[in-house]
């Protein structure tokens, strides 16, 4: 038998699944190429919605992904697992056992060969080492993590609102710790959600009995964006009666209580930690060289620098910036521009071509809160300029954002087939899940 050979994406996130389905579609349909996707999980969420869901405004089931059923249809193939160990020498990498909910294993361990392999892992929360944070704080990686927030939040709503109704003490104290985009915008929607309430027959509790506050230890929130956009997030959080703290680090984090630098208290029933992220630490004891923060290190090209058949990118990889000190940063506009010039040199790659180095165009940022409005920055792409947005206009860039995502899976009939659905449950639904 012909050995075709073999492209393993190891990570079914934006990036990773966006280039899956082109090599799919262009080099495992024609039978150039055989491509494999593992992941540990079943299906897939665009992550910068898990905030949504966690809310409760997002219905995380219309929005999914099966893995399987998408492999079908884009000519790759899935592995459900979780990628443990590599061998380089002898091109394989480790899956380790699938268990099922109670224990039982599944699936054994397995070995899955390679031509190729790129690691498209994403990251995971970075808590800094606070001490009670593991413990004590809510993250919002995962999709199952979504979930749990979802459901902590719905009871702690519940209990408050019966708290009310008997007469005694229902103030419900959430705070997000870091006020990085996910941090600001989970804030609108929880505020959101406090004021969905009365709709659900919860009267005895009003929206200010749940008091959203958001921590960020620089002097200001957003603090990687520009400052023009930092301050009107600022005013538009204060004008949802979200508390501000800025310029002081979290020292710890107690059971229903956040303790600041200067020792302060602050009353957390719910505590979200939104600070900063890292890549998995697993990748940090693979046979290849990686950053403090178990990035792994690659080349303009994506490749690693360890190894020319292992290529790496999204929040997983330190990729270097032609005249620039600092890496691309962990972005999802990123992960989908590396995508994209992945693919390229994958394609160049079966027929013995260079790779193509990546540059990234930072197209600006916007932060959607909730359905009040949204903020933004755009790049131009001439003049290298921002241009500062707000309102409906900055709403419809931000929606295009999910939408490319879509249309890269799916194409643009697909997409605009669920784009017409989505409408139409959006009109049917009501405003927040409360199950």
């Amino acid at each position: 038998m012909e050995h075709k050979h073999h492209i393993v994406v190891v990570g079914g996130g934006a990036g990773g699944l966006e280039l899956v389905t082109r090599l799919g579609n262009r080099l495992g349909r024609k039978g150039k190429a055989r491509i494999t996707l593992v992941d540990a999980g079943l299906t897939h969420v665009w992550k910068p919605l898990l905030h949504e869901v966690a809310s409760g405004s997002l219905d995380a089931s219309a929005n999914e992904i099966n893995y399987r059923a998408h492999a079908r249809k884009h000519h790759y193939e899935f592995q459900l697992g979780r990628m443990t160990g590599l061998d380089r020498q002898d091109h394989r990498i480790v899956i380790a056992p699938f268990h099922d909910s109670e224990g039982n294993e599944v699936v054994p361990e397995r070995h899955i060969r390679y031509d190729t392999l790129v690691l498209a892992v994403g990251s995971t929360a970075n808590d800094f080492g606070t001490p009670g944070a593991q413990d004590h704080c809510l993250f919002l990686d995962s999709l199952p993590q979504a979930r749990r927030f979802h459901n902590l939040m719905l009871n702690a709503f519940l209990r408050k609102n019966h708290y009310a109704k008997e007469g005694h003490d229902h103030q419900l104290p959430i705070t997000i710790i870091g006020a990085g985009a996910t941090g600001v915008e989970l804030a609108a929607e929880l505020r959101l959600a406090s004021r969905e309430l009365p709709v659900y027959g919860m009267n005895h509790l009003s929206p200010g009995d749940i008091r959203v506050s958001v921590i960020e230890a620089a002097d200001r929130i957003l603090p990687a964006l520009p400052a023009r956009l930092s301050l009107a997030a600022t005013r538009e959080l204060q004008n949802q009666d979200v508390q501000v703290l800025t310029g002081q680090p979290v020292a710890e984090v107690r059971k229903n209580v956040v303790v600041m630098k200067d020792g302060t208290e602050i009353p957390s029933e719910m505590t979200i930690w939104a600070a900063g992220i890292k890549a998995p630490e697993w990748l940090g004891r693979l046979d290849v060289e990686t950053t403090r923060g178990n990035q792994v290190a690659v080349k303009q090209t994506l490749q690693s620098v360890t190894d020319p058949d292992i290529f790496a990118f999204g929040d997983c990889a330190a990729c270097p910036q032609p005249g620039s000190d600092r890496p691309v940063p962990p972005r999802a506009q990123a992960a989908h521009q590396q995508a994209d010039t992945l693919f390229k040199t994958l394609r160049h790659r079966l027929d013995g071509g260079e790779p193509v180095p990546f540059v990234y165009h930072d197209h600006g940022s916007l932060i959607n809160f909730s359905r009040y409005t949204t903020v933004g920055n755009l790049m131009g792409n001439l003049s290298g300029r921002s241009m500062y947005v707000e309102g409906k206009v900055a709403r419809l860039f931000y929606a295009s954002l999910y939408r490319m995502h879509q249309n890269a899976l799916h194409g643009p009939v697909r997409t605009a087939i669920i784009w017409a659905m989505d409408r139409v449950s959006r009109a049917m639904q009501p405003r927040l899940k409360l199950h």
